[in-house]
């Protein structure tokens, strides 16, 4: 099949998310970093630098045809279990209690992110082998349940439980358009939320935050601290902002502002008219993906090109909930902006493959 140009307007998308990211990095951990390493370009540095790369490796996957991904595929997946299971090893690098990350020095990653990646295409190369057992629920969805219980058994004891469910989410949006029954998805995802209910119960910690979204002025200084703090943000900011570098909330108030709660200072300083840009610049790209999804030449590339989506889809999703106090606390990234030089590597990385797909697709309007 003959290659056709790329999606041009998502590769776009993507560098202006990356760009805006950059400007709010630096805006949200200027103080904080000049605080805590004396140096207020700490991570703007870093996160130019992890930009670079992760261009690089958007430009390389953009031009490696997707269809070879398939014999990578089964490697990817044991490398990812691999690496997961030596996080829980001595090897693992414990920080802030949870021990996500494996590296020597400064130089770490979390291979719960790249784990992500890794998933889609398994899962997309073994489905599009067997797409026609999928309306059966022991042969066509067990299989995948299983894949889904061993990367949670993994994640869930770093602990992760929001890598752990975006996993979940991702191969469970993949095997609904793969074609699984509707009767197995409403079973399924009762199921998940019985797990959910169970493992917030059993977790006193995940208690505290459930119960502090639900009243986070109950306890001010404690679990209601970072909603309280990114409420402040958001409302602050008003209609157009208090502009660039003059947010209050971000001078220490917001742990860390530069990762999970970036979105409020992006409420902050950008004001709503700032939210909303980077909301339909979000919702742009999801449908660019889902065109890509729709009209790719063959079962593996619509499939891979739907949990590249949903893996993006979920986790602006979870971060904006979280920022604007929609949903109880959780670490999970907002794509492309927050701060995380693997995590902006894989999702430019994921974009890359998109691109390559969308060669083959058949869309009239790129």
């Amino acid at each position: 099949m003959a290659r056709k140009n790329i999606d041009f307007s998502l590769m776009i998308t993507t560098f202006i998310l990356v760009v805006i990211g950059i400007i709010m990095v630096f805006s949200s951990s200027a103080y904080y970093s000049l605080n805590k390493f004396q140096d207020s370009f700490y991570f703007l540095k870093k996160d130019l630098m992890w930009a670079l790369i992760g261009t690089g490796a958007m430009f390389f996957t953009m031009n490696f045809d997707y269809k070879k991904l398939r014999k990578y595929s089964f490697p990817a997946f044991l490398i990812s279990i691999i690496l997961l299971i030596l996080v829980l090893t001595p090897l693992g690098i414990s920080i802030n209690g949870a021990r996500r990350w494996l590296g020597v020095g400064s130089i770490t990653f979390m291979p719960g992110e790249i784990s992500k990646l890794c998933v889609i295409l398994f899962v997309a190369n073994s489905l599009s082998n067997n797409i026609k057992n999928i309306k059966s629920f022991f042969k066509g969805i067990f299989p995948y349940l299983l894949i889904i219980g061993l990367y949670f058994s993994l994640i869930i004891f770093q602990p992760n439980l929001s890598t752990a469910g975006t996993i979940s989410l991702i191969i469970m949006a993949m095997l609904f358009v793969a074609g699984m029954r509707w009767i197995h998805m409403i079973f399924l995802g009762s199921c998940g939320v019985g797990l959910l209910i169970v493992m917030i119960i059993l977790a006193p910690y995940r208690m505290k935050r459930v119960v502090g979204f639900l009243d986070p002025f109950a306890d001010p200084k404690g679990t209601g601290y970072q909603v309280i703090q990114s409420l402040l943000a958001l409302g602050s900011g008003g209609i157009f902002g208090v502009g660039l570098g003059k947010s209050i909330q971000n001078k220490l108030y917001i742990p860390e502002p530069q990762n999970d709660f970036i979105f409020a200072t992006i409420g902050e300083e950008l004001g709503f008219i700032g939210c909303i840009t980077v909301i339909l610049l979000f919702l742009f790209l999801i449908w660019r993906g889902i065109r890509i999804a729709i009209n790719a030449p063959d079962i593996f590339g619509c499939l891979v090109a739907t949990g590249i989506t949903s893996m993006i889809a979920i986790q602006v999703m979870i971060n904006i909930a979280v920022a604007t106090s929609s949903m109880p606390v959780t670490g999970v990234p907002l794509p492309f902006i927050s701060f995380g030089g693997n995590a902006l590597v894989i999702f430019m990385a994921a974009i890359g493959i998109l691109l390559n797909i969308s060669r083959y697709a058949s869309i009239d309007d790129k």
